[in-house]
């Protein structure tokens, strides 16, 4: 009981304690486990599997763009939702599990089936586990939006979810090159997918929970929200059509679009370089992606900390800049011959770039949220009600429907550049140059000029640290708090 009124206590006041973020944080390790084993998909289907590059994007880009739809309406519904734990928890519980459980299908798919039947399986778990995902995700990262008011405290909150969601992409990628797709062969041996996709469900499936069931006390003490008579479906286009009035999320929201499509395309095609065009082995690979998560442990904690001093914007203008820049080092030299390594003496370059990209990764990851909620305080400055839910729907629609698209381009973009649909089963098979500088084409430079242009649109965005001390003074005022 005591413990229960010491979260009320700290929901009300806005500040949760250092145990609550902890929990909460937790939760991030689950997408972030879908999203890590989700980039192995890819290149199961197309290059273990045989299926056509221009079908599995296809199914995977139907699936985003499901996922994107349903965003809205998961939104919309856990920012008016009334239960004894608060607006979030009752989607977050159901959320979990079914994430956990697609995760495990899309990775199962019975042995044998023809090409049509192959991709009616993966386009529809492909669906259904985006769903799940939005179930979960939507109402998860509105909670944390929720936990403060305060425009550092916001940022500490999203530093330890992207902890987290770091941690478990680490696991996973050790779970990946380490244990299942080890040694001669690595990715394209098609025994160890099953295994892998169950043991990551587990992982989704466990952390989900924890964090559900940790944030919920907390969650109970957090202001509601006046109820609302209008049907869901019927006030929805008008809620969404609302939350486009406000020009601070439509700039970020088409920024996002931008910037996550290019982040699509990217990780369509970064198996398919890593094995094909620079001929690393799993544990090179693996090292690749320990090295861009320091990246992003290096980003992280800096971000908030750079924050203060520096406006949030230029911040992640500089994560969106170190990640084109990049992209732009580890393609252009190797198109021109300027770079002739590839296996193990082109790791070190390779490792190291990746890890400048993730610095301003995680620049990105821990201000771009923070940014969405001070633009979600804005709006209710403007039009008189939180739409938190809606504000990070939003955002998840820019990031899966822009990925989906991107997954979609590089699928036609196998077919296109004729990439044969056996390169899986064959062990050390080296690719015409052509079709190597193709492939590294799409991968870095391609994804930067996305980048670059994803840049410029946010340099309209208008909430400076000065502008949300002015919307938070009002808002105060409206409440009948006391001003600070």
């Amino acid at each position: 009981m005591a413990v229960a009124e010491t979260e009320s206590g700290a929901a009300a006041s806005g500040k949760p304690s250092i145990a609550v973020k902890f929990l909460y944080g937790v939760g991030n390790m689950g997408e972030s486990a879908f999203i890590g084993a989700v980039a192995f998909v890819f290149f199961y289907y197309t290059a273990v599997l045989g299926l056509s590059g221009s079908l599995v994007g296809a199914a995977l880009f139907l699936g985003l763009c499901a996922d994107a739809a349903v965003d809205p309406f998961f939104g919309s519904w856990s920012d008016n939702l009334k239960s004894r734990f608060g607006r979030r928890i009752p989607l977050m519980f159901f959320g979990g599990p079914f994430m956990a459980l697609s995760v495990g299908m899309l990775f199962s798919p019975p042995a044998g089936l023809p090409e049509p039947a192959l991709f009616a399986w993966l386009a529809g778990w492909a669906i259904l586990v985006r769903a799940g995902v939005s179930m979960f995700h939507v109402p998860y990262v509105a909670l944390g939006a929720e936990m403060s008011r305060d425009y550092h405290e916001r940022s500490s909150v999203v530093a330890w979810r992207t902890v987290f969601g770091i941690l478990s992409t680490g696991i996973v990628t050790g779970l990946a090159y380490s244990l299942y797709f080890r040694g001669e062969g690595g990715l394209q041996k098609p025994e160890g997918y099953p295994a892998f996709g169950w043991t990551v469900a587990a992982l989704i499936g466990g952390s989900t929970l924890l964090s559900t069931l940790g944030s919920a006390r907390f969650a109970a003490g957090l202001p509601g929200v006046p109820p609302v008579a209008t049907h869901l479906l019927r006030r929805l286009p008008g809620e969404v059509a609302e939350i486009f009035r406000n020009a601070s999320f439509r700039t970020l929201f088409f920024s996002a679009a931008l910037c996550y499509t290019a982040v699509g395309v990217n990780q369509a095609f970064n198996s398919h370089a890593y094995v094909f065009v620079w001929k690393f082995q799993p544990h090179m690979i693996q090292t690749i992606t320990f090295s861009f998560l320091g990246g992003l442990f290096v980003g992280v904690p800096l971000s908030p900390l750079i924050a203060r001093v520096v406006e949030k914007k230029a911040l992640v203008m500089i994560g969106m800049g170190l990640v084109a820049g990049a992209w732009i080092a580890l393609g252009v030299p190797k198109i021109l011959g300027l770079v002739t390594l590839s296996g193990a003496p082109a790791l070190p370059l390779v490792a190291g770039l990746v890890a400048v990209a993730g610095v301003g990764a995680g620049f990105c990851a821990i201000v771009y949220p923070s940014m969405m909620a001070d633009a979600a305080d804005e709006h209710e400055h403007m039009f008189g009600r939180r739409r938190e839910g809606l504000y990070f729907a939003g955002l998840g629609f820019a990031f899966k429907a822009a990925t989906g698209l991107g997954v979609l381009v590089s699928g036609f973009a196998l077919d296109i550049i004729q990439f044969p649909k056996d390169a899986g089963r064959q062990v050390g098979l080296v690719l015409p140059q052509a079709l190597q500088d193709k492939i590294i084409f799409a991968w870095g430079p391609f994804g930067a000029l996305m980048v670059l242009a994803s840049i410029a649109i946010l340099a309209a965005y208008g909430i400076s640290r000065r502008r949300h001390a002015e919307v938070a003074a009002a808002l105060r005022l409206r409440r009948g708090a006391p001003a600070e």
